[in-house]
């Protein structure tokens, strides 16, 4: 009977398939026009750049369009459909959101695409802004890490959770603000684009570090807390089907904790090849050097050998001068007699 009513009262979805995850759909308009103007935007500009004679690498907009893709797919397809119905559903978006899709648009380098792209005289106020006091603040590691690390913190333990869940301009800020806080810290520990300073990269393989601690204490929290949240918006919801709302936070902190995890490998992995590459590059730098100073030495010695030369060699010094009973006749000093 309880069932019955429960469904009776339920306007969700259906029941979740891994099958409509990708068949079920709905309009979400304002990041599909942040997408489409960010799409044809970056599109653009590339192509006025290799107009222009400069080489684009092909990965690069692969990763940027597939970014945008994976943006669009996160909050229209079935992932959007049931965000509002399934807590773990909003963990998994929660994590494309923040670390997968800010990672693919950043390795597109399109603050790149945006300054070369742009005339001449407003390229020159681009790269100022990038190198500029805000910039510098805002790329700092520690900064950088909080706008990465806060963010689902502050979803669930604030009620922006609840808002975004009963909110429609909540649920958009959470669409948008959470690609961009991820993008403000993969900017600059990527440093594909222009950055106001650079940081070794060994110091974003220390903090992803510290963001795995952090996701797994959210995680653990949410796996094992007694506290389940929102629990009046779960009970007026009525789902008459999955998980009750206490496993489904499970599940959910489990996702934030295993697929958070996971997503930063591949940033990882990139972090790493920098590193080799930066090292290979110091180490051709440092042999060019020391090859130069080496090549000047040997101009140096040879020019001060010169005069040397002139001068007999000790084994070929005439005896008559180091004779003591002729000496004082055909030394420097000796004069006529």
């Amino acid at each position: 009977m309880i069932h019955t009513q429960l469904a009776a009262a339920y306007s969700g979805p259906p029941a979740w398939t891994f099958g409509r995850v990708f068949s079920s759909w709905q309009l979400e308009p304002v990041v599909l026009a942040i997408a489409l103007l960010g799409t044809v935007g970056y599109l653009f500009g590339v192509s006025r750049l290799r107009r222009a004679g400069t080489a684009w690498p092909v990965g690069r907009t692969a990763a940027f369009l597939l970014g945008m893709a994976l943006w669009v797919f996160t909050t229209c397809a079935g992932l959007g459909v049931y965000e509002k119905v399934l807590f773990t559903d909003r963990a998994v978006q929660s994590v494309l959101l923040l670390m997968v899709v800010p990672l693919l648009l950043a390795m597109g380098a399109p603050v790149t695409v945006l300054v070369e792209a742009a005339p001449e005289g407003r390229r020159e106020r681009l790269r100022a802004a990038v190198r500029g006091r805000a910039a510098q603040v805002l790329m700092f590691p520690l900064v950088s890490t909080v706008l990465l690390i806060v963010p689902p913190w502050l979803l669930y333990f604030s009620p922006w959770y609840r808002l975004s869940l009963t909110s429609t301009g909540f649920n958009i800020l959470f669409h948008v603000a959470f690609v961009l806080l991820g993008l403000a810290y993969f900017w600059p520990r990527l440093q594909i684009d222009p950055v106001a300073r650079h940081y070794h990269p060994l110091l974003g393989v220390a903090i992803t570090v510290a963001e795995v601690i952090f996701d797994a204490a959210l995680g653990f929290v949410l796996v094992f807390g007694s506290t389940l949240l929102v629990p009046h918006y779960w009970a007026e919801l009525g789902r008459p089907w999955g998980m009750s709302p206490r496993t489904d936070q499970s599940w959910g902190g489990a996702v934030l904790w295993g697929l958070g995890d996971i997503a930063g490998v591949p940033f990882l992995v990139a972090l790493i090849v920098r590193v080799i590459r930066e090292e290979r590059a110091r180490t051709i730098e440092v042999d060019l050097q020391l090859d130069q100073e080496t090549a000047a030495a040997k101009t140096g010695t040879a020019r001060t050998a010169e005069p040397a030369a002139l001068e007999p060699e000790e084994g070929m010094r005439p005896w008559w001068l180091d004779d003591p009973n002729l000496a004082h006749r055909y030394g420097p000093s000796s004069g006529p007699s």
